[in-house]
């Protein structure tokens, strides 16, 4: 097995469409089936156990996608899901690097975009491969897998995730047994993410986006972004029960932790919201109904918002202005108006955005290109300003020596 590992053609490896994810009334949400539609007892074992862990739906779904996509590099290679070894992982690394993202139909609209950087935006487009973070992504799930079935006593002998340590010694060889255990390094064959620093929408975008969109819950949802910070799935999920409308509050459930917390919004936010209930319901807002609805009715009723749904009106204004904002990007302009405000503490930015780290809060006191440009700016503009001319010579007569006395000594 190693000797043809070592030797395996990457380019020409091609992934067959064996299997899928499909969504569950179980106590697992999402489940991963064969090409004959019967569960794989392997993940399905996993995914049970991960769910007991107090995981979300969209997490079970991410694990699901990530392992049916390793599934389906194992049945190219021909090898077994438990006897695999860290070549199998290195070269699903090296597959991942040059393959191309299957999609359920052919670009049109975005094919001559692809990868390149928005004008508007100055932010890259989604490439046709897959990113350095998906990478990552896929190998934390599969340690994690092979981890628990390691636990178990089953699967390969050892996690073919490995580790990338500078010494050769054993992993917690010299440990503490008073103390917990610390990770013993990066994964070996992670790569490495591009440092991307976060980056404000200018207030003339802001305003082009926010006029772009046409109806009043586009408008609602866009000035709660921008005054909350909170991530999609969280507004998304809001019922009538987390409307404090005396207050001017929000309550959302945190997407890791998934605690609930009290956000203080916009008094332009709520009036945008009272719009648009009155839009869709009169007004009336039952305290377990969902806050944003679909504009249009399937049997009668307007049903619950779903991301696919925002993203399709981002994906509308994004035309009208040849630009491509998401939302998250609200989420980041909200942080840096925060954190660059005087009047509020880095613990407060903290707070807001749902951080457990005050480190990734900092990341947003990072400068801006687009502010230090235009500082720049300034300086060349003072530099290049006319001086002002130097003063007449003094009338003929008078004695250099007196004027001296009088005014000073002038340069």
């Amino acid at each position: 097995m190693f000797e043809d590992s070592d030797h395996r053609v990457i380019e020409a490896i091609r992934l067959p469409l064996w299997g899928s994810v499909v969504a569950s009334d179980g106590v697992v949400p999402w489940r991963l089936v064969d090409g004959l539609g019967e569960p794989v007892e392997p993940v399905e074992v996993f995914l049970r156990d991960f769910v007991a862990q107090g995981r979300s739906a969209n997490s079970v779904r991410s694990y699901a996608l990530a392992l049916l996509r390793w599934w389906r590099f194992l049945v190219a290679v021909g090898v077994a899901w438990d006897r695999v070894s860290p070549a199998e992982v290195r070269d699903f690394v090296l597959w991942l690097g040059q393959a191309t993202k299957p999609v359920a139909a052919a670009r049109v609209g975005s094919r001559a975009t692809v990868g390149q950087v928005n004008p508007v935006t100055r932010k890259r487009h989604l490439g046709d491969g897959y990113g350095p973070a998906t990478v990552r992504h896929s190998n934390a799930v599969l340690r994690t897998f092979y981890e628990f079935w390691l636990e178990r006593g089953e699967g390969p002998l050892v996690n073919p995730v490995v580790l990338a340590r500078a010494g050769r010694g054993r992993a917690h060889a010299h440990h503490n047994p008073l103390e917990a255990f610390r990770p013993e390094g990066r994964l070996r064959y992670n790569p490495r993410l591009p440092k991307r620093k976060p980056r404000a929408m200018p207030d003339e975008r802001w305003d082009a986006l926010f006029a772009a969109m046409g109806r009043n819950r586009d408008r609602a949802i866009l000035a709660l972004g921008v005054s909350t910070g909170a991530r999609a799935a969280e507004l998304l999920g809001m019922r009538g029960a987390d409307l404090d409308w005396g207050g001017q509050l929000v309550r959302v459930v945190r997407k890791g932790t998934r605690a609930e917390q009290w956000l203080p919004a916009s008094p332009e936010a709520f009036v945008w919201l009272r719009l648009y209930l009155a839009d869709v319901g009169g007004g009336v807002l039952g305290a377990g109904d969902p806050v944003w609805r679909t504009v249009y009715r399937r049997g009668g009723v307007h049903e619950p918002l779903n991301y696919e749904a925002l993203r399709a009106v981002f994906r509308r204004a994004n035309r009208r202005l040849g630009a491509n904002w998401t939302m998250h990007d609200l989420r980041h302009t909200c942080a840096i108006r925060m954190v660059r405000d005087g009047r509020l503490s880095l613990r407060d930015a903290q707070t807001i955005l749902g951080h457990a780290h005050l480190s990734t809060t900092q990341l947003y006191l990072e400068q801006d290109d687009e502010e230090v440009f235009a500082r720049v700016r300034e300086h060349l503009a003072a530099r290049e300003r006319p001086r002002p001319a130097p003063p007449a010579p003094a009338a003929l007569g008078y004695d250099p020596a007196d004027l001296a006395v009088l005014f000073g000594n002038p340069r």
